[in-house]
């Protein structure tokens, strides 16, 4: 028997006779819908019929986050403490030096002693100095991808690589072990640590076991291992055999990305429209646990599969700038180039008698929708939130451990400030890769992105102006001057500013033509000789 076996053998037991009785485990109401299109892949997941994640994959857009790469440094900025690193692309990864620095476990892992017994040998301390010396311009480097382009940016990188399976992340540089403190029972970490120590893990490699490892037997643990250490051996082969730039280990699509880290003992069903998907799901699962291979149905509707969960509707309404509240307060999101700004209203909810109470009821909302919102548009950096005032304390200490509870489910790293005196609540969450807006959506052709246009008077206002600059510097030589404008600024210029135009006419002695084009922008306007056609400048 495998270590840790026989502590879990009594309760897998007793829950294979409650499911034999028909008193298991109560469904929890979650489950992954997946649509498989020429074109696209889409993981949705419900609870409770509620969306609460949702990632999609192109094909013409590779996903690299998590993927190893040896590449090649091409130049090193002292100044800004980073290096550029050529891995393949059109634009060079950013290697911060703290990047390329060894680094300690994360605060949300518990660092386990190995038990070995052997004196760990203290390894030579590394600063940020010392980096230009170990990766000169021109050296190869073994490094993975930390963060995606994002905008006009590269890839950012480092070279502390770490390899997740299904219940540990291999650690080929670091040796420490871990457990993750999402696991919070004190009985299920004794009996991980010692599962924990008794792995055959190569010296010099470190293992953190992930949450979705509790209550898992011993052997799974083994095996997640030896794949894990087998894709290592991949990834060292490469190195040794390809030249710089090249791509070692490929983060696997979002199929098998899903099977890692969506489906676990908590998801009652996944539902896929696509038959071979569905069976290479049950594949990869039926590796790892039978009773997660019979959850996933293959989905044989007519109508999409989107359609018929609700999906579709739920993933418009996340694109909306305005998102309605339960209590009928909404809060409204904008994405801009610096930070992510939520304002919160009251909107509809004006309350009975009690109005701290409605402003509260309606904050609480707001910090769930916020945490929601944040997951299903994938959007990170500098966010501030600002919640309707409240003067008493307590209630501004609610909203905000409302808010940090709700956060724990989130995959990405976030950092939440108390609300401040101003009523604003700072936070950041990382951002791995671009935002849902800015995968499915591009600037708009009228505007640019700013979501605005010149109004018609400010049009009429300018082409005046435009005008006189005109005739003015023509007017010994063009006696009639066409105009061609669209036709919602003609409409203007005909009701409200005809006298203007009349003006302009007796003042230089010449003659307008107007012509209305729908296919003119509304803030494009020609001014030309009627005669010539050839068009003229002030």
């Amino acid at each position: 028997m495998l270590p840790g076996e026989r502590s879990n053998y009594q309760p897998q037991m007793l829950e294979t006779v409650k499911r034999l009785l028909g008193i298991g485990k109560k469904a929890t109401g979650i489950k992954l819908v997946i649509s498989c299109e020429k074109l696209e892949k889409r993981v949705a997941l419900l609870e409770n019929n509620r969306l609460e994640e949702y990632t999609i994959e192109r094909e013409t857009d590779r996903n690299i986050v998590g993927s190893i790469f040896k590449g090649k440094v091409r130049n090193i900025e002292p100044g800004i403490k980073a290096m550029f690193v050529d891995i393949g692309f059109e634009k060079n990864a950013f290697l911060q030096f703290w990047d390329a620095i060894p680094a300690a476990l994360d605060s949300g892992i518990e660092t386990i002693n190995r038990g070995n017994g052997n004196a760990k040998k203290k390894a030579p301390r590394i600063t940020h100095k010392d980096v230009p010396n170990i990766y000169p311009v021109g050296s190869d480097v073994l490094v993975q991808v930390k963060k995606g382009p994002i905008s006009n940016k590269g890839p950012r990188i480092t070279t502390d690589i770490s390899m997740p399976g299904r219940y540990l992340v291999l650690m080929p540089f670091n040796d420490q072990f871990g457990i993750s403190r999402k696991i919070e029972d004190p009985k299920e970490r004794e009996r991980l640590r010692k599962i924990l120590r008794e792995l055959e893990v190569p010296e010099g490699m470190g293992v953190i076991m992930r949450t979705v490892g509790a209550g898992q037997r011993a052997r799974y643990f083994v095996r997640d291992l030896s794949i894990l250490l087998e894709q290592w051996e991949q990834v060292q082969k490469g190195l040794q055999e390809k030249p710089a730039p090249a791509c070692l280990f490929e983060e696997p699509d979002l199929i098998e990305r899903s099977v890692r880290d969506f489906l676990t003992d908590e998801v009652d069903a996944v539902i896929i429209d696509d038959a071979k998907s569905a069976e290479r799901m049950q594949t990869l699962v039926g590796q790892i646990s039978k009773r997660a291979k019979k959850s996933i149905q293959h989905y044989t509707g007519v109508q999409p599969i989107f359609e018929c969960f609700g999906v579709k509707a739920q993933i418009d309404a996340a694109f909306h700038r305005q998102v309605w509240l339960p209590c009928g307060g909404y809060i409204v999101i904008d994405e801009t180039e610096a930070m992510i700004a939520v304002d919160v209203n009251t909107g509809r909810n004006k309350g009975a008698k009690d109005m701290e109470k409605t402003i509260l009821q309606t904050n609480l909302e707001a910090a769930e929708e916020i945490a929601r919102q944040l997951r299903l548009r994938n959007i990170g950096g500098l966010i501030v939130a600002d919640f309707i005032d409240m003067k008493n304390r307590k209630d501004q200490q609610a909203v905000y451990t409302r808010i940090k509870e709700r956060l724990k489910r989130d995959k990405a790293r976030t950092h939440v400030l108390p609300i401040s005196q101003l009523g604003l609540m700072e936070m950041t969450r990382q951002r791995v890769n671009e935002s849902l807006a800015s995968a499915v959506f591009i600037p708009c052709p009228h505007c640019s992105g700013k979501g605005v246009i010149k109004s018609p008077m400010t049009m009429s206002v300018e082409l005046q102006r435009a005008l006189h600059s005109v005739m003015r510097k023509h007017q010994e030589i063009v006696h009639e001057v066409r105009v061609t404008v669209h036709p919602d600024l003609l409409n203007r210029l005909r009701t409200d500013d005809e006298e203007h135009l009349i003006d302009i006419e007796r003042r230089y002695a010449g003659r307008l033509i107007f012509r209305a084009d729908p296919t003119f922008h509304q803030e494009k306007f020609v001014i030309a000789d009627a005669k010539t056609g050839e068009e003229l400048k002030g």
